[in-house]
């Protein structure tokens, strides 16, 4: 648990998460924001994030049970990219929708039929982009069972994967991230309150 709370800590400090009333992409209100596509700018935590994500893949699943590491643009894709050239496994990655030149592929990077891939992806809130990403995997009879997430905004994504026979497994929740933050006095109770009441806890 200690990478937890250095990497909540991390995030706060550095502006990554931020508390306040923020609107998502889809539209919906949020009491938090999380943007980890700042992380990389900041290499020393990048690392340390990407070697805990690769021993927790070592020890959840083993690096041996799939071919190849997969994602989704843009946010997932830097984590990926580090994480394949750690662990030497090929990288390929879903368009969120298919180009409309050339090839017209929605997967990219060499697959081949019944191949083994494990997801990684930055955030999950409902898990829209990572569920449209299997879809596509599944149509060109690629096998994942598993997906990997920074942080889980704690929000249905799980679900929504697990109808599809995939497991989410996230490196970190918000509920954990602001719980160490107002463990240490970083964040007020009305933020804590405020997080809990959106993700139903």
């Amino acid at each position: 648990m200690e990478f937890v709370k250095e990497f909540a800590t991390f995030l706060h400090q550095k502006g990554i998460i931020k508390f306040g009333e923020f609107t998502l992409a889809s539209g919906k209100k949020s009491s938090y924001y999380v943007d980890l596509r700042l992380v990389p700018s900041y290499p020393h935590e990048f690392r340390k994030m990407v070697k805990y994500l690769e021993n927790e893949i070592v020890q959840n699943i083993g690096l041996d049970k799939f071919d190849s590491i997969v994602s989704v643009p843009t946010g997932g894709l830097v984590i990926a990219s580090a994480l394949a050239i750690e662990t030497v496994k090929p990288l390929i990655y879903v368009r969120s929708k298919p180009k409309d030149y050339g090839t017209s592929k929605s997967v990219e990077g060499k697959i081949h039929d019944g191949m083994k891939v494990v997801m990684i992806d930055d955030v999950a809130t409902t898990g829209g982009s990572v569920v449209n990403a299997i879809k596509s995997l599944k149509e060109v009879n690629i096998s994942i069972k598993d997906a990997y997430v920074i942080v889980n905004r704690m929000e249905g994504a799980d679900k929504a994967m697990e109808e599809l026979g995939v497991k989410m497994h996230s490196i970190l929740n918000i509920l954990q991230i602001t719980e160490s933050l107002h463990e240490q006095n970083l964040v007020d109770n009305d933020v804590l309150d405020k997080v809990k009441k959106q993700i139903g806890k």
